[in-house]
């Protein structure tokens, strides 16, 4: 119990700039006078500046002008109200990313722009599935930064992991087949493959990614088995168009969102769980792989409005 308890406070705290914000926010707007059309509508702008997007803002919005509209409200209320809508939309997408043993191995593309956390998520993913007892195999796939490979045979050697790797600029595909070849070799229960950055308006990189999925077919048709979007918290409304683009090319299956204690735009991704329903598999609040876990709507929504269990 005294892991959970430690994590929601990790949570907690990670959350702590975003919560700071809405909580603020509300308390300045509903310290000072009834439920009505006025405070309303700031409490509709201070959703939207909290990158929740309109639909959520629209959505507590209403729910307050039905059930309390002229009446005093408490700042408490108000964010019960708003980590009610949150839980009953994001706990449809709120889903641990399972690994099929079966497979043998379950191929995981990670995918991302440039300085999203793609590398350290892997890291933080294999020590995690190495302590659960798997068998993982990595694989360097960011061909054009030597840095990114090194830091991946970091995490190799940290957790015990087999790598494939090949020298600056080598084809990033052929590098992805072989890693599938090694993985299979060794009897690897998951091979993670990390990715170049990619800028999702640079068609020519966007082509590469593409070539990576489609090579991985060679070996596995199935593969990849799972495409894993990182995507920084910190970037707020600009997570819209890389989770659509990433999904519209490469066919984006769960999303990690890294780096939610660096901000307070945290509500990025209750707009994303709403406008694109891919689901989310673990969120980061800090550098140790004890900060990824998996995505859990409850303590998300309450620890992101200020409220305590």
């Amino acid at each position: 119990m005294s892991e959970g308890g430690g994590w929601l406070q990790r949570l907690k705290r990670g959350l702590g700039r975003s919560s700071a914000k809405l909580g603020e926010g509300i308390t300045g707007i509903f310290n000072r006078r009834r439920l009505d059309d006025e405070t309303l509508d700031e409490l509709e702008e201070l959703l939207i500046q909290a990158d929740m997007g309109m639909a959520i803002a629209d959505e507590v919005t209403g729910r307050l002008r039905k059930t309390r509209f002229g009446q005093e409200v408490s700042p408490e209320e108000v964010r019960g109200a708003l980590a009610e809508v949150i839980v009953e939309l994001i706990e449809p997408i709120a889903k641990p990313l399972k690994i099929d043993r079966a497979l043998k191995p379950h191929v995981i593309l990670v995918v991302g722009v440039n300085g999203s956390g793609k590398t350290t998520t892997i890291g933080k993913l294999a020590k995690q599935y190495r302590d659960a007892g798997l068998a993982v195999h990595l694989a360097a796939g960011d061909t054009f930064r030597a840095a990114a490979v090194e830091q991946l045979k970091i995490w190799a050697d940290r957790t015990g992991c087999p790598i494939t790797t090949r020298p600056t600029g080598a084809d990033a595909a052929g590098l992805a087949l072989d890693a599938l070849s090694d993985a299979k070799a060794t009897g690897a229960d998951v091979l993670l493959i990390d990715t170049a950055g990619r800028l999702q308006n640079r068609t020519d990189l966007m082509a590469e990614l593409q070539k990576v999925v489609r090579v991985l077919k060679k070996g596995d048709p199935k593969a990849p088995h799972s495409v894993l979007l990182v995507l920084d918290a910190t970037v707020g409304q600009n997570a819209h168009a890389q989770a659509e683009i990433f999904r519209e090319l490469v066919g984006v299956t769960g999303i990690v969102m890294t780096k939610l204690d660096g901000t307070a735009r945290g509500g990025v991704l209750v707009s994303l769980a709403e406008r694109y329903g891919i689901p989310v598999h673990a969120i980061g609040v800090g550098e140790t792989a004890e900060d990824l876990r998996p995505f859990e709507a409850t303590s998300f929504a309450r620890s992101l409005v200020g409220l305590e269990d």
